[in-house]
């Protein structure tokens, strides 16, 4: 019988890298999604959304959310539609653009948010708090930021 177990033979420091960074976002990404999901009905992609838009005091517009969040416009179009439907988030019209709108958190969202990011809080609390001091975040927060430093094109 075959063995088909993976092994680190023959793998870089940079791929255990990479597929380390792999392994943990889709790791603590599922854990945070299925806690939302149960506790409030609310998938990770929904408050995504919700955290750009709590960030913001001034309606935000769709394009703005989709370059901030890891969905397209579209996504972010069906998710504000989604969040719309339950009275989480209200569309305004552009103060600048008669053809736009913009997006913001109604009171019961910033309510609902708040409930979600304690969830959130907790469900990330075991795996990832618990296991890091600051000086983990600050090396974590390092190297985010040069993964996200895109050079000029």
């Amino acid at each position: 019988m075959a063995n088909n177990e993976l092994t680190s033979a023959g793998l870089t420091p940079r791929d255990h890298a990479f597929y380390g960074l792999v392994w943990a976002g889709t790791t603590l990404t599922a854990r945070v999604d299925q806690a939302l999901t149960r506790r409030h009905d609310l998938p990770l992609s929904w408050f995504e959304v919700m955290l750009w838009l709590h960030a913001h005091d001034e309606p935000i517009a769709s394009s703005e959310l989709g370059a901030k969040t890891l969905l397209s416009r579209s996504q972010v179009s069906r998710v504000a539609d989604s969040l719309q439907a339950r009275g989480l988030v209200e569309r305004v019209p552009s103060p600048t653009d008669a053809r736009s709108v913009r997006i913001a958190l109604t009171e019961a969202g910033r309510r609902a948010y708040a409930e979600a990011d304690a969830t959130r809080r907790e469900a990330l609390a075991e795996v990832f708090d618990d296991r890091l001091d600051d000086a983990d975040i600050a090396a974590l927060r390092t190297v985010w930021t040069k993964l996200k430093d895109k050079p000029a094109v």
